[in-house]
């Protein structure tokens, strides 16, 4: 496989596991070439020249998605490569509003984003004809429909502060 290829993908999917992580305080320590496994060295040999010079979150970022690449099956690779096509589509706006959804489900609790997977699984499952037929009725709403079907159909949060209710 081409190795330019494979840093790509192993880029994106660092990208993808930790987003956080690329983003943290120049202060944080990078990763010493020498450290990776050979492995993971193989796998980003096209940044072995400049690899001092990516900040040091990048770094740890790119190591882990690299050993994440190297416990991936064979399908889920190819599903990787899919996605990484589909992001390098993608116009700088369309990456940055990706990547504030990405925030959003990760500040969600647990709860919240099972009830989310679910919904994802359950459009999934849905024939094409279904699918689009929701996308249309979704793009005919205003802001303010949409707002109320998003809020009508969110799960429940309740109040950490409230009091439990005394048994009757």
């Amino acid at each position: 496989m081409n190795l330019k290829l494979i840093w790509i993908l192993t880029a994106w999917l660092a990208f993808a596991a930790l987003p956080a992580v690329a983003e943290e305080a120049a202060s944080e320590q990078g990763v010493a070439w020498e450290s990776l496994s050979e492995a993971q060295q193989k796998l980003l040999a096209g940044q072995r020249e400049t690899w001092n010079t990516i900040p040091p979150g990048r770094q740890q970022a790119m190591a882990v998605g690299a050993e994440r690449w190297g416990t991936m099956t064979p399908e889920q690779q190819a599903k990787a490569r899919e996605r990484w096509g589909k992001w390098k589509t993608l116009t700088p706006e369309q990456r940055d509003g990706m990547r504030k959804r990405w925030q959003r489900f990760h500040e969600l609790t647990p709860e919240e984003k099972e009830a989310l997977r679910d919904k994802y699984h359950r459009f999934q499952s849905l024939s094409a004809e279904q699918q689009e037929a929701l996308r249309k009725r979704w793009r005919r709403m205003t802001p303010e429909q949409r707002q109320h079907a998003i809020q009508r159909h969110a799960p429940r949060r309740h109040p950490a502060s409230a009091p439990p209710r005394p048994p009757r």
